[in-house]
């Protein structure tokens, strides 16, 4: 089976208007003959936990009756043969089972990240990304720990049981309804205790994650204290969930010890009565009780008991996977898709973007983003995107880009209705430095030459020259084979930029998008950069986002946003002296820059 196919069938299913036990057996549904095969293999390792006290007891049998030596020599070998049998076919079980649930673990896990490349970005923009993240890791590990301890813990229980009761019910019928009745009272007893430990451990748990949080808290707020002297507050704040803690855990250990020591004394005493009962038939001699089905009576008993036990106590693993399957449901089953199938593909893009009356409002907004826009932007033409936070500028990004489509008017590239297209095919013509880089850890060539597969090192070399990353790099001590660390952690911000920017330079895009991209620059760097992207910016259309105004002055259009419409549109010149909101912007930055001065 190929896991990495583009339509795999849990993508497909419903997950969170089923019940979960139906989901599980559909997700397994093509790794049945392992699971049976499992089953099976499961059942002839675990027979020693009942075979063990039927030989056991015909063993008393023929010690306390004076048989052949011959019939103890066979028994004895059947204990071996049982025992011995146990390490390789629990290897085999094991294989099966594992087999089974790895590629159930695979395939959901392929199943989630392709959705997240299929769902919009709307989706995004109200998901947190650690929320998915859980989903992709903690949410398919919880599934694949229940389904594991459901093998293990429920196919133990299951033989166990099945094991104790067929054989009770064969060599000594008459002590069947006292198995089948006050066993499972004891076990649901003991349960019923182990409930209310849960719920002592729940808060014990609560009280360490209030701690954890603290503790979170105080280092982050670590220069803040510091700064203003705060140590003994931040103190004494730690020594409160210190001390809750240890309250909680207090309580819980002596609970535990309750709890341990009832539960031990109920169960022996169940076992005792067992013992009692079939000790007294056996020496009366009622109901045809030898000795050896003293010993066989008493061990099943205890079996019995601890199989019910141990059942219940997959209860919480079994709901906390019961969970996970839902939560995985609202991302396989969430609506939110970028539709892209069966739509043409762009082939080639000039560079022609037009918007023809477009409109967008956010889910759960009552004023629009972007109010019936038209733009028009040609190969060569730098267009400037300026306003105060929230008048529309990302918006009209994300729409340039797909990401976000407009819910009235049409955006056109090259005169084709992007409506029409494969999306993912417009977007590999498009380059992107956001204001936010984003580096992974990798080398500086990595993260260069992301998605695009062999590159030459000249090539490498002429976008980190045209970002003005060149010097820095060839000074790093294995320069564009340097490791830049988690999120781009061993380098400065205005580096990360600079190597954003060559990222987007290396893909000799038609249209350019620069999202902020020099904010993180000094004002030198910024305006090498500035030099250097004024030669590539040539023959591609070119949207640029930018909040200080210096950065936007060459451009061929400015437009003006305020709450989502366009206040005004010009030149820098034109616009600087025309007393609207552009001058206002710019007024207040000179100011500030006079002030710095």
């Amino acid at each position: 089976m190929n896991s990495r196919s583009p339509h795999l069938p849990e993508v497909e299913h419903t997950y969170i208007g089923e019940s979960p036990i139906r989901t599980l057996l559909y997700l397994f549904e093509e790794q049945r003959l392992r699971v049976l095969f499992a089953f099976i293999l499961f059942c002839v390792k675990h027979s020693p936990s009942w075979v063990i006290p039927l030989i056991t007891a015909n063993i008393i049998d023929i010690v306390t009756s004076h048989k052949s030596t011959s019939d103890l020599l066979i028994n004895v070998a059947i204990l071996i043969l049982v025992t011995l049998q146990n390490w390789p076919i629990n290897v085999l079980y094991v294989l099966f089972q594992s087999k089974a649930i790895r590629e159930v673990e695979n395939r959901l896990r392929s199943a989630l990240v392709e959705r997240m490349q299929q769902l919009s970005m709307g989706f995004y923009l109200r998901t947190n990304a650690g929320v998915l993240q859980t989903k992709v890791v903690r949410d398919v590990e919880n599934i694949e720990q229940m389904v594991r301890n459901l093998s293990d813990g429920g196919f133990s229980a299951i033989n166990s049981s099945v094991g104790a009761i067929v054989i009770i019910a064969i060599k000594v019928p008459l002590f069947l309804p006292f198995f089948l009745v006050l066993a499972p009272l004891i076990a649901l007893f003991i349960a019923k205790l182990r409930s209310r430990l849960n719920s002592r451990n729940e808060e014990f748990r609560s009280e360490i994650e209030n701690m954890s949080a603290r503790v979170n808290e105080m280092t982050t707020l670590l220069p803040i204290t510091r700064a203003h002297g705060l140590e003994k507050i931040a103190l004494q704040t730690m020594y409160d969930s210190f001390g809750s803690v240890k309250r909680a855990g207090l309580k819980l250990d002596l609970f535990n010890a309750k709890f341990n020591a009832l539960a031990y004394v109920t169960f022996q005493l169940a076992n005792i009565s067992c013992l009692s009962i079939a000790g007294y038939c056996a020496l009366k001699g009622k109901f045809g009780v030898t000795p050896g089905d003293v010993v066989l009576l008493t061990a099943f008993f205890g079996q019995l008991i601890g199989s019910v036990i141990l059942l219940s106590s997959l209860m919480p693993q079994i709901s906390k996977g019961f969970v996970s399957i839902r939560s995985l449901g609202e991302v396989l089953e969430s609506p939110d898709l970028e539709a892209n199938t069966d739509k043409k593909i762009f082939s080639e893009v000039v560079g022609v973007v037009t918007f023809d009356h477009v409109s967008f409002t956010y889910p759960q907004s009552a004023r629009p983003a972007i109010s019936d826009l038209d733009l028009k932007a040609k190969p060569g033409e730098m267009i400037a995107l300026v306003g105060p936070s929230g008048s529309g500028k990302s918006t009209l990004i994300n729409l340039i880009i797909g990401f976000l489509r407009p819910q009235s008017g049409s955006i056109y590239v090259d005169g084709k209705n992007v409506s029409e297209y494969d999306l993912r095919s417009f977007r590999k013509f498009i380059s992107v430095v956001p204001q936010e880089s984003v580096l992974f850890e990798g080398t500086v060539r990595d993260n260069v030459t992301y998605g695009f597969g062999a590159v030459s090192d000249q090539r490498v070399e002429d976008a980190l020259r045209a970002a003005n990353a060149l010097e820095f790099v060839q000074e790093l001590p294995d320069g564009v084979h340097t490791l830049v660390g988690e999120r781009g952690a061993r380098i400065s911000g205005g580096q990360k930029q600079r190597l954003a920017i060559a990222r987007a330079l290396i893909r000799n895009p038609r249209i350019l998008i620069l999202d902020e991209a020099t904010s993180a620059l000094d004002s030198q760097s910024e305006k090498e950069i500035q030099s250097a992207l004024e030669l590539l910016m040539a023959n591609r259309t070119t949207f640029v986002v930018a909040h200080r105004l210096s950065t936007v002055q060459r451009a061929d259009h400015i437009l003006v946003l305020d709450k989502g419409r366009v206040v005004g549109s010009g030149r820098h010149l034109d616009l600087a002296h025309a007393g609207g909101l552009y001058q206002r912007l710019y007024d207040s930055q000179v100011f500030i820059g006079e002030e710095e001065k």
